[in-house]
């Protein structure tokens, strides 16, 4: 249903009363918004025609009418000052010589019509400050434009701008180009809590708030100058008696005809409590609500905001807090507790950094972060980390409880022109880390080049799956040698990736990354196949060799409960008989949990498989449970062999290595196991091992690890010799 009503009547036929509809209706369209179709604008306005019309020609006159037309305007949302200006002067200017002939219309027609005029003047105004108090946003624009109609009115009728001057509800005020207030309202003087007398006898610039005056005083000379013609801001003043009344302030510049300024007309509404409200709101949404500090919000708005107009010389700091151990706290003593310690660390830190321009934030859980504002250097950030970790660690009574709590803590300092608030906030989280990671209660400075390891590092880590499947990974062999008659008995499989931008990569810098992402197990299979594969076509062409292949099996791999199939899988697919596979293990992987051997060492060995007991002599194993396992061989380690240095005079013998060596030789004979010395160097080394009756050794002495065809290529000259 249209919200715009039927224009029937004979009084719409009269002559002129369509055209001068159809002329305010393409006035209104042109002058301003008009929310309504072309023929609904002018079937409206044909309707208000009628009435002016019927109201200048009643017997008994009325503005009422004209009021009623003014407010329909405003409730058609007809607000446009031009529009009300245009009206106003038309209805004067054209209506009656529009519709009536001057012969037949009353004897006090011009009396009427500017009494109309005032109507309807007067019926926007009410409408205007009727919608205030329903809409207050919306009718302080549109008390605005109401008021600037009716101050262009003022040229033409002092009367009709007085009626909507004094009834507005919002303060207007007059002021000519030097400042002096020449008239205001009641509801303006009512705002600051002045008599309109006493208004009428202050300078503008007297009531500009201190901490704005030059910014105001700036725009109000570049009205007066004529160089805008309006101005609005939400700025605040000082009422007589003190306090402060934040407003919504609208300005606009009269002219002289001739376009010099005239005087300045303002329009004031009071939006205190708004003001006030959006402060709360924005204090909450920028403050953490448990502890009252800056959120991660503010911290990075500040944060950017320095960075953003950091001089060239300036420095910025960060210290990244975290509380060590807070869930224990939590999962102990409750949340309530826990939150309580929360508050007390957040006073101390923001305490301990007080009167020295760092902001303290909350970042979220038991995370806080110092913004070092002006460090001149890394010694004042670490300074502030100190501060904050003594405050942190002093004892904290919370309920009955009184508790011991440390934090760790990532300290950052740079140029502030040289970074940004990701790169900052990433290395100060990544120094968290670290120094999470040396231990608790302590702080660590931020080092390029660690973290450029570190993110080195964690690239290969996201490298791994992609490189297996793409088979970037290679299978290299090193000898181990019958010491007895240098024979080679057996080679170790050793996994090395084939990167493709940083070349052959050893095992030491991706099988830890292995294990820490699970990918061990995969990798370890695929190692385990590929060297199954390769020791069945040594045995296929060197039968006679008897070459055993030893591969090394993680931790993880040999609690993986399908470590037997797998293995049963890779001997039958590549055919190489179970006594040609021996399998490496540590020795805490062989020991199990608290000391149990795994089960499936028995099931590997039920297979025919020979098992291994890698960098024997480190750990701390139950021997009683060695003779019960169904072992074949220990693998002495490095560190031991190292010490044996035989007849070189520049490096002794650790006669102590050598009894530990013997030792074990020893042990491992009366378990009937082999010893395989690993880390061999020199030939001395191997003689003194020979001598301690050690069956194998591994080492650069008898070769390196290399690709496969090098110990096929071994094989045939010792088949050939």
């Amino acid at each position: 249903m249209s919200a715009v009503p039927d224009s029937g009547g004979a009084d719409a036929d009269r002559p002129g009363v369509q055209g001068y509809a159809a002329d305010w209706a393409r006035a209104v369209r042109r002058l301003g918004f008009v929310p309504l179709s072309a023929a609904e604008t002018e079937r409206l306005l044909l309707v208000h025609t009628v009435r002016l019309t019927q109201a200048l020609l009643a017997e008994e006159f009325s503005t009422v009418p004209a009021e009623d037309v003014g407010r329909a305007m405003v409730e058609a949302h007809l607000t446009e000052p031009r529009i009300l200006d245009w009206s106003v002067r038309a209805l004067g200017e054209r209506l009656a010589g529009r519709v009536l002939v001057p012969a037949v219309g009353p004897p006090d027609l011009a009396t009427r019509v500017a009494r109309l005029q005032g109507g309807l003047a007067t019926g926007f105004a009410r409408a205007l400050r009727d919608r205030t108090f329903s809409q207050q946003e919306r009718i302080a624009r549109s008390a605005w434009q109401a008021r600037d109609s009716v101050e262009r009115a003022l040229r033409d009728s002092e009367a009709r701008f007085r009626a909507v001057f004094t009834g507005a509800a919002i303060g207007i005020g007059i002021a000519g180009v030097d400042g002096q207030i020449i008239d205001v309202n009641q509801s303006f003087a009512d705002m600051l809590g002045y008599t309109i007398g006493e208004l009428r006898q202050t300078n503008v610039a007297s009531l500009f708030h201190a901490e704005d005056a030059a910014g105001m005083w700036e725009l109000y000379q570049e009205l007066i100058e004529g160089k805008r013609d309006s101005a609005r801001v939400e700025k605040r003043y000082h009422r007589k008696d003190g306090s402060i009344v934040w407003t919504d302030l609208a300005v606009s510049l009269i002219r002289h005809d001739d376009g010099r300024p005239r005087f300045t007309v303002a329009m004031i509404e009071d939006i205190t409590q708004r003001y006030e409200l959006q402060q709360r709101l924005r204090f909450q949404a920028l403050h953490d609500p448990l502890t009252g500090l800056p959120n991660r919000t503010l911290f990075f708005e500040t944060l950017g905001q320095l960075v953003e107009n950091a001089g060239p010389e300036q420095r910025i700091g960060v210290c990244f807090l975290d509380l060590d151990g807070f869930k224990a706290v939590n999962d102990s003593l409750g949340h309530d507790l826990g939150d309580k310690l929360l508050v007390t660390i957040a006073h101390r830190l923001s305490d301990c950094v007080n009167g020295r321009g760092h902001l303290v934030a909350r970042m979220g859980g038991d995370e806080f972060v110092i913004l070092v504002n002006g460090a001149e250097g890394i010694d004042d950030a670490v300074g502030v980390a100190e501060l904050a970790l003594a405050a942190v660690a002093a004892p904290v009574l919370v309920g009955d409880h009184q508790l011991a709590v440390s934090a760790s803590v990532g300290v950052v300092e740079c140029p502030a022109g040289e970074t940004s608030v990701s790169e900052l906030m990433k290395a100060a989280d990544t120094t968290l880390y670290w120094a999470k990671a040396e231990g608790r209660g302590r702080w660590a400075v931020y080092d390029p080049e660690r973290s450029a390891a570190d993110i080195a590092r964690s690239a290969l880590a996201a490298g791994l799956p992609a490189a297996l499947d793409r088979g970037e990974f290679v299978v290299h062999y090193q000898p181990i040698v019958s010491l007895l008659d240098g024979s080679m008995t057996a080679v170790e499989a050793l996994v090395r990736w084939c990167h493709p931008e940083l070349g052959l990569v050893g095992p030491d810098q991706f099988i830890g990354l292995a294990e820490e992402t699970g990918l061990i197990v995969r990798l370890g299979e695929w190692v385990l196949r590929q060297a199954c594969r390769d020791a069945r076509a040594w045995h296929r062409e060197f039968p006679g060799a008897k070459l055993v292949v030893s591969v090394n099996l993680a931790a993880r791999q040999a609690d993986d409960p399908a470590i037997v199939d797998t293995v049963a899988s890779a001997l039958g697919q590549s055919g190489l008989p179970a006594e040609l596979l021996q399998l490496e293990l540590t020795e805490s992987a062989v020991m199990g949990t608290a000391g149990e051997p795994l089960r499936s060492l028995y099931r590997l060995a039920d297979l025919g498989v020979r098992l291994a007991v890698d960098d024997f002599g480190t750990g701390y194993s139950n021997l009683a449970y060695l003779r019960r396992l169904p072992i074949h061989c220990l693998k002495l380690a490095g560190p031991f062999v190292e010490g044996i240095r035989g007849d070189d005079r520049d490096a002794p013998a650790d006669h102590r290595d050598e009894r530990i060596v013997d030792a074990l030789v020893r042990l491992a004979h009366a378990l009937e196991l082999s010893v395989t010395a690993e880390a061999v160097e020199t030939g001395a080394q191997a003689e003194r091992l020979r001598a301690l009756r050690c069956d194998t050794g591994q080492g650069r002495w008898f070769g390196g690890p290399g690709p496969a065809d090098r110990i096929t290529a071994r094989l045939r000259g010792e088949t050939a010799g």
